[in-house]
């Protein structure tokens, strides 16, 4: 609990509307969408401008006052958790689209506007904002910033680091700083962008963004191809990209995540269906309808039992929405729904396919997976309930072996989704022990008090600034 002091300082900074510190308000920013990770904060602020955020930031560092930056909540690794207690910093009153910029195709906007929101500006101008998280409809683009989110259309387009091009940012001792802007080149110093870019909060505070839009694609097919194995669909994959065409979305869903999702969604997925893909391909019309055609004709080479294009712009919507739903369709089956995140190279899609098959038969756990196929990031999701101890015991050795063997493919432990809290015990597995030792050397220099969301990536004290 903050001082009385304490308290009157921030509410000088930000105004009594917004600060928060009645339990039962704090109770909603306890948690994020990880499964069994809740910690109650000390108070709730929402700053208006940068110079506010610095303020409260310079109290922070002063006390040593631990400050978790969060934007939605829909975390999935208790990456913004606080777990040290301390300031849960939301950005509900800077959620403002500040300009869009048609002559240097770039969009600056605060932390708090909504995922979706940016890519309906950019669109309303004939513009594409490509990184579309399946949370995008609710995920805020500081929060996407900060775990470098993924998405659907990750193959094709890239990710979200790959459409920042400047930041603002304010540091760990609540200076301000901007690293890029508007520029196609810059390489003056260390890319500063792309190191807070994925950094989970743990560096400091981004408060605006510069970001990197296209011209909107011309048209768009949708397709299903449908299996009888795993497998299959897996290969399908690979031969797609070794023919050199790159679709813009290319997903995976097994039997029983398309079960699942049909049951939710009622839009006639094919169930019988061992494993389907989901592929879309945007761009000039000529050049959508040739890869479609060929991306059929390899699917059937590969296996697939039929091949079905959407007739209608709402039968593809309704195709891609269907699968956006996964989680929350799986999420209806048990208490506890662990969605997790392993990539590997596209080669190995079908070799990690079926370690994760025989990892959870090994463990008796359910764990259905969906995912990005295209890039290699699959989504195995344990349905599992957190009061059965025993069962949470085999759940976590399936996922470490899960974790391990897409290391051994050549992949990581998570492509999207990031360290936090829940996979901190497996980062050394990707990065190895001198590499978690450069990330603390990097998190001690910018940030001596340890005050920025501590308890993430790896394990520190950050009361005593001792790493344990």
């Amino acid at each position: 609990m903050l001082c009385e002091e304490i308290k009157a300082k921030f509410i000088d900074i930000v105004g009594e509307a917004n600060f928060e510190d009645n339990n039962a308000s704090l109770l909603a920013y306890s948690y994020d969408s990880t499964p069994r990770y809740q910690t109650i904060p000390d108070a709730v602020i929402a700053p208006r401008t940068k110079l506010e955020v610095a303020a409260v930031v310079n109290v922070c560092n002063t006390y040593k006052i631990p400050i978790v930056p969060r934007g939605s909540g829909t975390n999935l690794c208790a990456g913004t958790t606080p777990v040290e207690g301390g300031i849960v910093l939301i950005f509900k009153n800077m959620n403002q689209i500040i300009e869009i910029d048609q002559e240097n195709l770039t969009m600056t906007v605060q932390p708090g506007v909504y995922t979706k929101d940016i890519l309906e500006a950019a669109l309303s101008v004939g513009l594409f904002y490509p990184p579309d998280p399946g949370s995008m409809h609710i995920s805020q683009i500081g929060g996407n910033i900060s775990e470098n989110s993924g998405g659907l259309r990750g193959l094709k387009y890239g990710v979200t680091r790959d459409y920042v091009l400047g930041l603002e940012i304010v540091l760990p001792n609540g200076e301000i700083i901007q690293t890029g802007g508007k520029l196609a080149k810059d390489v003056a110093g260390y890319d500063l962008t792309r190191l807070y870019i994925g950094a989970e909060g743990t560096l400091g505070i981004i408060t605006e963004a510069v970001l990197k839009l296209i011209p909107q694609p011309e048209t768009k097919k949708t397709m299903l191809a449908l299996y009888h194995d795993l497998e299959a669909a897996a290969q399908s994959v690979s031969a797609i990209i070794a023919n050199r065409i790159i679709p813009a979305t290319l997903e995976f869903l097994d039997q029983e995540t398309v079960k699942v999702v049909e049951d939710f969604a009622q839009i006639g997925l094919p169930t019988e269906a061992k494993a389907i893909l989901l592929i879309e391909q945007d761009g000039p019309e000529e050049v959508v309808a040739r890869d479609i055609n060929k991306i059929g004709l390899l699917c059937k080479e590969n296996g697939a039992f039929a091949v079905q294009v959407a007739k209608t712009a709402e039968e593809a919507l309704q195709l891609t929405e269907a699968r956006r739903t996964a989680l929350s369709a799986l999420s209806r089956l048990r208490p506890t729904t662990i969605l997790e995140d392993a990539t590997v190279p596209r080669s190995e899609l079908a070799k990690m396919v079926r370690a994760i098959n025989e990892i959870a038969k090994k463990y008796n756990v359910t764990i259905c997976t969906f995912g990005h196929a295209g890039d290699g990031n699959l989504h195995p999701t344990c349905l599992t309930d957190a009061r059965d101890e025993e069962e949470m015991a085999l759940v976590e050795k399936a996922f470490e072996e899960i974790f391990a063997k897409a290391v051994e493919l050549g992949g990581t432990i998570t492509g999207e989704h990031g360290v936090g809290m829940m996979k901190l015990p497996y980062l050394h597995l990707k990065a190895g022990a001198a590499g978690v030792e450069a990330m603390r050397s990097i998190k001690k220099a910018l940030d001596p008090n340890f005050i920025m969301n501590p308890g993430k990536v790896f394990a520190m004290s950050p009361r005593e600034g001792v790493v344990e």
